[in-house]
């Protein structure tokens, strides 16, 4: 049985927890970027494939970083 590929329709940064550190910012340019207070942001949610975006997601220091699949549900961090 084949499985779904994996769909990513929400990314959201928890400002609070980001430290700016900008690692998604160095993996996923096209998704992420820092603001004026040195917070990352999206700039684009479809700035990238979802490999990437996990990829980014997964290298934040603090996991400020969710990703949600289009039934709601977060599929990082689990």
């Amino acid at each position: 049985m084949e499985t779904e590929p994996l769909k990513i329709s929400k990314i959201e940064v928890d400002r609070d927890a980001c430290i700016g550190a900008a690692p998604c910012v160095m993996v996923a340019p096209g998704v992420f970027k820092l603001d004026g207070e040195n917070k990352a942001v999206v700039a684009d949610a479809h700035g990238a494939d979802v490999a990437t975006i996990l990829l980014a997601a997964q290298t934040c220091p603090v996991q400020a970083i969710s990703l949600y699949d289009e039934n709601g549900d977060r599929i990082y961090p689990v």
